[in-house]
């Protein structure tokens, strides 16, 4: 896919200094609202600050690496060189929030030599409008090549104690509730939220907490730290010291040698570590910063990646409702070797041939994609982590589950079936069967799967967040681009805008999402914190679309949904993915076909997207343009807090008037009392026309307009 450069490199190696003669360097943002500022201490160590329109974003903060040598790596450095240039692009995301992309940037270039050892590293910064990201460069060499990096020492110094919306450093999952609090706050905070019961975890060391990590000050900017590019790198968190607000990266360990966190050659780079700043929490939301520093798309033909509409045997697993993912009973299994046909059926297994086919027909009915089926493969009787390496096949199915025949069901109704490849991170058995399984796929018919990492890694010396593993999923997302092949990782690490280079990588998990809804496990305000947190490295499946909320009308679950019905709605817009699901039994949604029309109706691929209102932890209203068609749609969602929302409709072409589908909550909607009460009605909009629409308590509202 080439880019459509309109002004490329406008300046080109514009200064060249030598260490006598540079203090300060200083960059400004296209705009001129960000300035970058890069020097040498007294000790001759690399600093950087950041400030926003005048106001401090970064002070004063180190740069550098501790590796395996006597001297530290992050001083007596002098400035061979330092070159500036700029860029200014229009690029096409295969699938997106928005067809085009423009990458603006200025960038500083510098090159560093080590008096005392001659190992030289270098710096790139890239100071765009919405913020800054940079990273560390090493180059080809003489006398450094294999090295292991201790510790990455990038500061993020702030400037005051932020409001701070975080889940606690942990290094084998973000499947945590957010909590709210000022940074001061975080130590007295932490241990309380680390003893969460719904998440296995393998807690850092270190007062911490993970990225991306929003923030908003007391003189009103917003400022969001993550990274961009993670490749063949460990994760950051990010260590705090919540006396004096300073930050410093936290790569994730190996978990047998916990004094090593990256294992490194020169000639290779770091990821991005990325500081978008606004004082406009809207500006936020609409970055694309995070996919501007990734690699352009490295896939030849992507004509195979489309956006989807699933529906799936799923959410019945999480109900209480008595279905299951396993076969049978028995628990003496061994994978390849025992013959399931002379095993007794328990009789609750989900994904057998007649359930599926039911799936299909209503998938085929309203207009779906495709169908996941979890549960259909051998070894989900013996699914517990760390008991053994070889837990299941992915070339095998249950007895009950005819993959042909299933296939051609699907198919002769224009539907397709989403594979399952749950691992309990048995990880290296899985890349075992890596290349067998997506044969499989691609022989069957699949074009995508949902691929699956709960419990702890095996070989138990790895983190879900660590190089190892981080390696593990890109290899799997680039294995499934030969066989022309779709992921959506769920329990992975959070993406870090990846989708840009492998755009078939289109959706993860990597956050607390509906599932937890069945254990109580998500707060009103989760989905009005999480697009400003784990949607800034791409998007996620979420997987909304809970009609029947009170979930003890299946028995022995009690949990309850944390949003109206209209809520729901909403999510399908306000939580970005090209891979959206229709989550709940399909029998709900024909109990409420009219409010299911909006689900059947609502795109998962974007020309255009207006953040119409925001500010995190409390609301957001967003519009987008569907792809390729005149059609527009609108989410609204609050916290627990009822509010009216404004929608400004001057996104639509003037001149023109267009009908309007509203979905709102009823007079007496409620999320605890009353979630299903909504109301449905049409109106005539065109540019000029602001609508005031009440929300309920973390109620929504949701607009299609044709």
């Amino acid at each position: 896919m080439k880019s459509k450069i309109h002004t490329a490199l406008l300046f080109i190696l514009l200064a060249f200094f030598t260490s006598s003669s540079i203090n300060a360097q200083e960059l400004k943002s296209p705009n001129g609202n960000l300035i970058l500022s890069f020097s040498l201490n007294q000790a001759n160590a690399p600093i950087y600050e950041l400030s926003y329109k005048g106001k401090s974003v970064i002070q004063e903060s180190k740069m550098g690496f501790l590796i395996n040598t006597p001297t530290p790596f992050s001083e007596s450095f002098v400035i061979e060189k330092t070159e500036f240039s700029a860029m200014d692009q229009i690029w096409k995301p295969v699938l997106g929030e928005q067809s085009e992309i423009r990458d603006h940037y200025n960038e500083m270039f510098v090159a560093l030599k080590q008096k005392n050892t001659g190992y030289r590293l270098n710096i790139r910064f890239r100071l765009f409008d919405d913020g800054l990201g940079f990273r560390y460069e090493f180059p080809t060499q003489e006398h450094l090549r294999h090295f292991t990096i201790r510790e990455e020492i990038t500061q993020f110094n702030l400037a005051g104690d932020h409001k701070a919306f975080w889940i606690p450093a942990d290094y084998d999952t973000n499947e945590f509730q957010t909590t709210v609090s000022k940074l001061s706050e975080v130590a007295k905070l932490i241990d309380k939220v680390r003893e969460e019961p719904l998440a296995a975890k393998a807690p850092s060391s270190k007062l911490g907490v993970q990225t991306p990590l929003m923030m908003k000050s007391d003189d009103g900017l917003y400022i969001n730290i993550h990274e961009a590019a993670l490749v063949d790198y460990s994760a950051m968190h990010l260590s705090l010291d919540d006396e004096n607000f300073c930050l410093q990266a936290d790569l994730t360990p190996s978990k047998l040698q916990n004094d090593n966190k990256v294992f490194m050659q020169t000639g290779k780079t770091t990821p991005w570590r990325t500081i978008i700043v606004s004082d406009d929490a809207r500006n936020i939301l609409a970055s694309k910063l995070i996919l501007n520093l990734n690699e352009p798309c490295a896939l030849a033909d992507v004509s195979w990646i489309k956006p989807t509409k699933y529906i799936g045997v799923w959410w019945e697993y999480f109900t209480g409702g008595g279905s299951t993912w396993s076969y049978t009973d028995n628990q003496d299994i061994i994978i390849g070797k025992t013959d399931y046909t002379k095993l007794k059926p328990h009789g609750r297994h989900g994904a057998n041939n007649e359930h599926v086919k039911k799936y299909i027909d209503f998938a085929a009915k309203h207009g779906f994609d495709a169908v996941l089926v979890e549960g259909w493969n051998e070894g989900w009787e013996d699914n517990a982590a760390y008991v053994k390496e070889d837990i299941y096949s992915f070339t095998k199915a249950y007895p009950d589950f005819d993959v042909a025949a299933l296939n051609k069901y699907a198919a002769d109704k224009g539907v397709k079936i989403i594979m399952h490849h749950e691992t309990t991170s048995s990880v290296s058995a899985y890349e075992r069967q890596l290349e067998d399984a997506f044969a499989f796929m691609q022989k069957y018919g699949y074009n995508a799967v949902k691929t699956g990492y709960v419990g702890g890694i095996i070989p138990r010396s790895e983190h879900h967040d660590g190089q190892w593993m981080v390696n593990h999923y890109l290899h799997v997302a680039k294995r499934a681009a030969d066989y022309k092949i779709m992921v959506n990782s769920h329990e992975a690490v959070r993406p870090t805008g990846l989708s840009r280079t492998y755009p078939n990588w289109v959706a993860q998990e990597s956050a607390r999402g509906t599932e937890f809804e069945s254990f109580n496990g998500n707060t009103p305000e989760h989905t009005t914190i999480l697009p400003f947190t784990r949607l800034m490295g791409g998007a996620m499946d979420y997987t909304p679309g809970i009609f029947e909320g009170d979930l003890s009308v299946y028995g022995s679950n009690q949990g309850k949904l944390s949003s109206t019905l209209v809520k729901q709605l909403a999510l399908y817009v306000t939580m970005y993915s090209p891979l959206q699901m229709a989550a709940d039994l399909i029998e709900n949604y024909e109990r409420f076909p009219d409010a299911f029309q909006f689900i059947k109706d609502v795109a998962a691929d974007w020309d255009n997207t207006y953040i119409l209102e925001a500010e995190p932890g409390d609301y957001i209203t967003i519009a987008r343009k569907a792809k390729g068609k005149d059609e527009w749609f609108v989410g609204g969602i609050t916290d627990e807090n009822a509010r009216e929302a404004i929608v400004d409709f001057s996104f639509l072409p003037k001149g023109k008037k267009f009908e309007a589908t509203i979905y709102a909550d009823g007079k007496d909607a409620d999320w605890q009392s009353n979630p299903k009460s909504y109301t449905i009605y049409s109106k005539t909009v065109d540019s000029k026309t602001k609508l005031k629409l009440k929300l309920a308590r973390s109620g929504g509202v949701a607009i299609s307009i044709k």
